[in-house]
């Protein structure tokens, strides 16, 4: 589904955020990115769809080389992309029907999009998703209207009616509680399995990631220094990761905590 090969982020201040990183995540797949900050989680997921450009490096979208497109060509192979921000993104004075239907725009001509006119099989998959992401009594509210947890659910539902093949996912979690946190973890990787996407989720949540997600690839300075399962984060590669701490304490701690989560739920 995505291929990734030997991408490098250098910045005008000489600063390399990426180092050669190489990375593959199949169809289906949910593949979360931890790492300290300054790691190049964000930047990575955003080389991906070029909302940052590669220093060098090959970006595969099935059979199609995304760091070799024109800006006409790359509008297109964006629409397969479906992207879901930390900041949710939204427009605040906008319901949240037009905030879900904003992810249809790049396959509306200008008038349609410039008067918001959206075709009725859009609007009916509009509704579908919201039912599905648990906003169906909220359709007209505007988006400054809603909590942190609902407006992520809008991001979600905006990304899936794009219908795309990949999902890149920043840092959902970063303004939401500790329950809520975990609703929305669930909602993406559950999006993920019915519709086949292939998901990559930049999260600083370590624990959260073990949770549910397949896959943990670990960032430092910019390289890859651990790719595998959840269960594979011993201390010993938490230290690599992030460095020198007590973590075997660490996830004693949150051990202890999950039950009292999980009855809150």
């Amino acid at each position: 589904m995505l291929r990734i090969e030997q991408l490098v982020k250098r910045y005008p201040t000489g600063d390399t955020a990426l180092r050669g990183v190489s990375l593959s995540v199949a169809e289906g797949q949910v593949v979360a990115l931890i790492g300290p900050s300054g790691a190049g989680k964000s930047t990575l997921i955003r080389c991906v769809n070029r909302l940052v450009e590669p220093t060098s490096g090959k970006i595969w979208l099935r059979d199609t080389e995304i760091t070799a497109l024109h800006p006409r060509q790359l509008r297109r192979i964006r629409r397969r992309i479906g992207m879901i921000f930390q900041e949710y993104a939204l427009v605040e004075r906008l319901s949240v029907m037009e905030n879900v239907l904003s992810g249809r725009l790049g396959y509306v001509n200008f008038w349609q999009s410039w008067f918001r006119r959206f075709p009725q099989t859009d609007i009916d998959q509009a509704f579908t998703l919201l039912d599905r992401v648990g906003l169906s009594d909220f359709i007209d509210k505007r988006a400054d209207e809603l909590s942190g947890g609902q407006r992520q659910r809008v991001g979600i539902a905006r990304a899936l009616i794009q219908s795309p093949d990949l999902l890149l996912v920043d840092e959902p979690t970063a303004s939401l509680d500790p329950k809520t946190s975990r609703q929305i973890m669930r909602l993406i990787t559950e999006l993920a399995r019915e519709r086949g996407l292939a998901v990559i989720i930049n999260i600083h949540d370590v624990p959260l990631a073990q949770m549910f997600v397949q896959r943990i690839v670990g960032l430092r300075a910019g390289e890859i220094v651990y790719d595998g399962p959840p269960d594979g984060l011993t201390p010993d590669r938490l230290s690599e990761i992030y460095g020198a701490e007590d973590w075997g304490a660490s996830q004693a701690t949150t051990a202890e905590q999950e039950p009292s989560l999980t009855a809150q739920e």
